[in-house]
Protein backbone atom coordinates (compact mmCIF):
# COMPACT_ATOMS: atom_id res chain seq x y z
CA UNK A 1 0.00 0.00 0.00
CA UNK A 2 1.16 3.10 -1.10
CA UNK A 3 0.68 6.47 1.17
CA UNK A 4 -1.08 9.70 -0.75
CA UNK A 5 2.47 11.50 -0.76
CA UNK A 6 3.76 8.60 -2.69
CA UNK A 7 0.63 8.12 -4.88
CA UNK A 8 1.05 12.22 -5.81
CA UNK A 9 4.94 11.15 -6.85
CA UNK A 10 3.55 8.44 -8.54
CA UNK A 11 0.89 10.50 -10.03
CA UNK A 12 3.51 13.42 -10.91
CA UNK A 13 6.17 11.08 -12.11
CA UNK A 14 3.33 9.62 -14.77
CA UNK A 15 3.44 12.64 -16.20
CA UNK A 16 7.13 12.46 -17.33
CA UNK A 17 7.23 8.77 -18.04
CA UNK A 18 7.37 9.28 -21.55
CA UNK A 19 10.64 11.56 -21.63
CA UNK A 20 12.78 9.74 -18.91
CA UNK A 21 12.75 5.84 -18.63
CA UNK A 22 15.17 4.18 -16.39
CA UNK A 23 17.84 2.27 -18.76
CA UNK A 24 17.43 -0.98 -17.26
CA UNK A 25 21.29 -2.27 -18.16
CA UNK A 26 22.06 -5.91 -17.64
CA UNK A 27 24.92 -5.68 -14.68
CA UNK A 28 26.68 -8.44 -16.18
CA UNK A 29 28.49 -6.87 -19.20
CA UNK A 30 30.40 -10.04 -20.69
CA UNK A 31 30.07 -13.53 -20.20
CA UNK A 32 32.90 -16.10 -21.02
CA UNK A 33 31.77 -19.30 -20.33
CA UNK A 34 31.79 -19.39 -16.15
CA UNK A 35 32.86 -16.01 -15.80
CA UNK A 36 31.33 -13.41 -15.50
CA UNK A 37 32.55 -9.65 -16.28
CA UNK A 38 29.98 -7.04 -14.86
CA UNK A 39 29.88 -3.11 -15.41
CA UNK A 40 30.37 -2.18 -11.50
CA UNK A 41 34.20 -3.99 -12.23
CA UNK A 42 34.59 -2.64 -15.60
CA UNK A 43 34.20 0.59 -14.13
CA UNK A 44 36.69 0.90 -11.66
CA UNK A 45 39.03 -0.52 -14.21
CA UNK A 46 37.90 2.34 -16.13
CA UNK A 47 38.55 4.71 -13.52
CA UNK A 48 42.43 3.20 -12.73
CA UNK A 49 42.87 3.60 -16.85
CA UNK A 50 41.40 6.93 -16.77
CA UNK A 51 43.81 8.08 -13.56
CA UNK A 52 46.71 6.47 -15.43
CA UNK A 53 46.27 8.46 -18.62
CA UNK A 54 45.86 11.47 -16.33
CA UNK A 55 48.90 11.09 -14.06
CA UNK A 56 50.86 9.90 -17.17
CA UNK A 57 50.35 13.83 -18.33
CA UNK A 58 50.77 15.38 -15.20
CA UNK A 59 54.25 13.33 -14.86
CA UNK A 60 55.77 15.14 -17.61
CA UNK A 61 55.51 18.45 -15.52
CA UNK A 62 58.91 19.70 -14.44
CA UNK A 63 57.73 19.62 -10.65
CA UNK A 64 56.38 15.83 -10.77
CA UNK A 65 57.64 13.99 -7.49
CA UNK A 66 58.50 11.07 -9.30
CA UNK A 67 59.79 10.08 -13.00
CA UNK A 68 57.94 8.47 -15.58
CA UNK A 69 59.88 4.87 -15.20
CA UNK A 70 57.79 4.50 -11.62
CA UNK A 71 54.39 5.79 -12.89
CA UNK A 72 53.31 1.78 -13.10
CA UNK A 73 54.55 1.08 -9.80
CA UNK A 74 52.36 4.03 -8.56
CA UNK A 75 49.26 3.14 -10.10
CA UNK A 76 49.74 -1.09 -8.70
CA UNK A 77 50.04 0.62 -5.17
CA UNK A 78 46.99 2.67 -5.59
CA UNK A 79 44.70 -0.18 -6.76
CA UNK A 80 45.49 -1.88 -4.37
CA UNK A 81 44.78 1.12 -1.97
CA UNK A 82 41.48 1.78 -3.55
CA UNK A 83 40.52 -1.76 -3.74
CA UNK A 84 41.61 -3.15 -0.09
CA UNK A 85 40.84 0.16 1.47
CA UNK A 86 37.50 0.27 -0.01
CA UNK A 87 36.68 -2.92 0.87
CA UNK A 88 37.89 -3.10 4.27
CA UNK A 89 36.14 0.55 4.71
CA UNK A 90 33.29 -0.87 3.82
CA UNK A 91 32.54 -3.95 6.32
CA UNK A 92 34.27 -1.34 9.51
CA UNK A 93 32.36 1.20 8.74
CA UNK A 94 29.00 -0.15 7.10
CA UNK A 95 28.73 -3.62 8.16
CA UNK A 96 30.80 -4.12 11.05
CA UNK A 97 28.13 -6.17 12.85
CA UNK A 98 28.00 -8.83 10.28
CA UNK A 99 31.30 -9.26 9.83
CA UNK A 100 31.59 -10.02 13.76
CA UNK A 101 29.03 -12.49 13.16
CA UNK A 102 30.88 -13.40 9.84
CA UNK A 103 34.48 -12.51 9.53
CA UNK A 104 34.81 -14.34 6.16
CA UNK A 105 32.41 -11.74 4.36
CA UNK A 106 35.16 -9.63 3.98
CA UNK A 107 36.40 -11.82 1.01
CA UNK A 108 33.06 -12.07 -0.65
CA UNK A 109 33.65 -9.11 -2.80
CA UNK A 110 30.98 -10.48 -5.46
CA UNK A 111 28.20 -9.59 -2.90
CA UNK A 112 29.61 -6.05 -3.61
CA UNK A 113 30.08 -3.27 -1.08
CA UNK A 114 32.78 -0.93 -1.09
CA UNK A 115 32.91 2.46 0.64
CA UNK A 116 35.12 5.76 -0.90
CA UNK A 117 36.22 6.77 2.41
CA UNK A 118 37.95 3.75 2.94
CA UNK A 119 39.23 3.69 -0.37
CA UNK A 120 40.44 7.05 0.31
CA UNK A 121 42.63 5.56 3.31
CA UNK A 122 43.61 3.11 1.26
CA UNK A 123 45.57 5.03 -1.10
CA UNK A 124 46.60 7.45 1.39
CA UNK A 125 48.60 4.18 3.07
CA UNK A 126 49.57 3.25 -0.79
CA UNK A 127 51.10 6.67 -1.20
CA UNK A 128 53.24 6.78 2.33
CA UNK A 129 54.63 3.49 1.44
CA UNK A 130 55.38 4.40 -2.57
CA UNK A 131 57.09 7.26 -1.26
CA UNK A 132 59.09 5.52 1.27
CA UNK A 133 60.14 2.95 -1.52
CA UNK A 134 61.30 5.67 -3.70
CA UNK A 135 62.04 8.04 -1.42
CA UNK A 136 60.06 11.06 -2.40
CA UNK A 137 58.19 13.38 -0.64
CA UNK A 138 54.51 12.00 0.44
CA UNK A 139 52.79 15.42 0.65
CA UNK A 140 54.21 16.33 -2.94
CA UNK A 141 53.24 12.43 -4.01
CA UNK A 142 49.64 13.18 -2.68
CA UNK A 143 49.33 16.61 -4.20
CA UNK A 144 50.08 14.96 -7.63
CA UNK A 145 47.81 11.74 -7.40
CA UNK A 146 44.38 13.44 -5.66
CA UNK A 147 43.49 15.40 -9.11
CA UNK A 148 42.81 11.99 -11.16
CA UNK A 149 40.75 10.56 -8.01
CA UNK A 150 37.58 11.94 -9.25
CA UNK A 151 37.67 9.86 -12.82
CA UNK A 152 37.81 7.00 -10.73
CA UNK A 153 34.62 8.37 -8.30
CA UNK A 154 32.71 9.55 -11.57
CA UNK A 155 33.40 6.00 -12.99
CA UNK A 156 31.74 4.25 -10.06
CA UNK A 157 28.87 6.39 -9.29
CA UNK A 158 28.19 5.27 -13.20
CA UNK A 159 28.46 1.65 -11.99
CA UNK A 160 25.95 2.28 -8.81
CA UNK A 161 23.50 3.84 -11.38
CA UNK A 162 23.75 0.50 -13.70
CA UNK A 163 23.32 -1.86 -10.99
CA UNK A 164 20.19 0.49 -9.86
CA UNK A 165 21.92 0.97 -6.50
CA UNK A 166 22.52 3.72 -3.93
CA UNK A 167 19.71 5.23 -5.27
CA UNK A 168 17.83 8.76 -3.61
CA UNK A 169 14.82 9.14 -1.60
CA UNK A 170 11.52 9.89 -3.20
CA UNK A 171 10.93 12.40 -5.16
CA UNK A 172 8.65 14.74 -7.62
CA UNK A 173 11.17 16.32 -9.88
CA UNK A 174 10.98 15.51 -13.63
CA UNK A 175 14.09 13.91 -14.12
CA UNK A 176 13.48 11.20 -11.06
CA UNK A 177 13.90 7.47 -11.84
CA UNK A 178 11.77 4.52 -11.10
CA UNK A 179 14.66 2.18 -10.00
CA UNK A 180 13.70 -1.68 -9.96
CA UNK A 181 15.28 -2.43 -6.65
CA UNK A 182 13.96 1.03 -5.16
CA UNK A 183 10.17 0.64 -5.22
CA UNK A 184 7.48 2.03 -7.63
CA UNK A 185 8.07 5.51 -6.58
CA UNK A 186 10.36 7.93 -8.42
CA UNK A 187 13.74 8.63 -6.58
CA UNK A 188 16.16 11.21 -7.10
CA UNK A 189 19.00 9.95 -9.09
CA UNK A 190 21.99 10.65 -6.65
CA UNK A 191 24.33 8.35 -8.36
CA UNK A 192 24.50 10.75 -11.22
CA UNK A 193 24.01 13.60 -8.12
CA UNK A 194 27.78 12.11 -7.08
CA UNK A 195 29.15 11.14 -10.46
CA UNK A 196 28.29 14.97 -11.66
CA UNK A 197 29.98 16.64 -8.46
CA UNK A 198 32.45 14.56 -6.95
CA UNK A 199 33.23 13.32 -10.69
CA UNK A 200 32.72 15.99 -13.11
CA UNK A 201 33.21 19.49 -11.27
CA UNK A 202 36.07 18.01 -8.57
CA UNK A 203 37.65 17.03 -11.54
CA UNK A 204 38.21 20.20 -13.19
CA UNK A 205 38.30 22.36 -10.15
CA UNK A 206 41.39 20.05 -9.23
CA UNK A 207 42.71 19.92 -12.68
CA UNK A 208 42.52 23.41 -13.04
CA UNK A 209 43.99 24.56 -10.11
CA UNK A 210 46.98 21.91 -10.34
CA UNK A 211 48.29 23.21 -13.36
CA UNK A 212 49.87 25.98 -11.92
CA UNK A 213 52.54 25.68 -8.62
CA UNK A 214 50.66 25.35 -5.49
CA UNK A 215 52.04 25.06 -2.21
CA UNK A 216 52.48 21.64 -1.43
CA UNK A 217 49.53 20.45 0.57
CA UNK A 218 47.40 22.65 -1.48
CA UNK A 219 45.68 20.82 -3.75
CA UNK A 220 45.38 17.78 -1.50
CA UNK A 221 43.59 20.39 0.87
CA UNK A 222 41.38 21.30 -2.02
CA UNK A 223 40.38 17.80 -2.64
CA UNK A 224 39.32 16.82 1.12
CA UNK A 225 37.55 20.18 0.97
CA UNK A 226 35.88 19.74 -1.95
CA UNK A 227 34.90 15.65 -1.70
CA UNK A 228 33.83 16.39 1.77
CA UNK A 229 31.45 19.30 1.20
CA UNK A 230 29.60 17.44 -2.06
CA UNK A 231 29.07 14.34 -0.21
CA UNK A 232 27.79 15.97 2.96
CA UNK A 233 25.67 17.98 -0.01
CA UNK A 234 24.16 14.57 -1.81
CA UNK A 235 23.41 12.67 1.53
CA UNK A 236 20.45 14.79 1.79
CA UNK A 237 19.34 13.15 -1.43
CA UNK A 238 20.34 10.05 -1.23
CA UNK A 239 18.70 6.71 0.82
CA UNK A 240 20.88 5.39 3.73
CA UNK A 241 21.83 1.90 3.94
CA UNK A 242 18.52 -0.04 5.21
CA UNK A 243 20.28 -1.79 8.14
CA UNK A 244 21.90 1.47 9.48
CA UNK A 245 19.22 4.08 8.60
CA UNK A 246 19.79 8.15 9.85
CA UNK A 247 21.80 8.23 12.82
CA UNK A 248 20.48 10.94 14.62
CA UNK A 249 17.75 13.68 13.66
CA UNK A 250 16.14 12.09 10.91
CA UNK A 251 18.19 12.94 8.28
CA UNK A 252 22.19 12.32 9.66
CA UNK A 253 23.86 9.51 7.92
CA UNK A 254 26.96 7.38 8.25
CA UNK A 255 28.39 9.26 4.94
CA UNK A 256 28.00 12.64 6.46
CA UNK A 257 29.36 11.54 9.80
CA UNK A 258 32.70 10.33 7.55
CA UNK A 259 32.61 13.30 5.46
CA UNK A 260 33.04 15.93 7.95
CA UNK A 261 36.42 15.03 8.93
CA UNK A 262 37.45 15.55 5.69
CA UNK A 263 35.83 18.60 5.64
CA UNK A 264 37.88 19.66 8.50
CA UNK A 265 40.78 17.84 7.19
CA UNK A 266 40.74 20.23 3.79
CA UNK A 267 40.35 23.26 5.91
CA UNK A 268 43.61 22.78 7.95
CA UNK A 269 45.61 21.62 5.00
CA UNK A 270 44.83 24.36 3.33
CA UNK A 271 45.57 26.90 5.67
CA UNK A 272 48.93 25.31 6.78
CA UNK A 273 49.92 25.24 2.82
CA UNK A 274 49.38 28.70 2.97
CA UNK A 275 50.89 30.17 5.98
CA UNK A 276 53.77 28.00 5.44
CA UNK A 277 54.45 29.72 1.47
CA UNK A 278 54.06 33.03 3.60
CA UNK A 279 56.53 32.23 6.15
Amino acid sequence: MYSCYDKRLLSVFNSFSKMLTYPIIDPIALSLGPVKVHWYGLMYLIGILGGWFLLSLRVKQKNAPIKAEALEDLIYYIALGVILGGRIGYIFFYNFSHFIDNPLILFKIWQGGMSFHGGFLGVIAAIYLFARKHQCSAFALADFVVPVIPIGLLAGRIGNFINSELWGRATDVPWAFIFPTGGNIPRHPSQLYEALLEGLVLFIILWLFSSKPRPVLATSGLFALFYGCFRFFVEFYRVPDEHLGYLAMDWLTMGQILSTPMIIMGLILLSFAYKKTAR
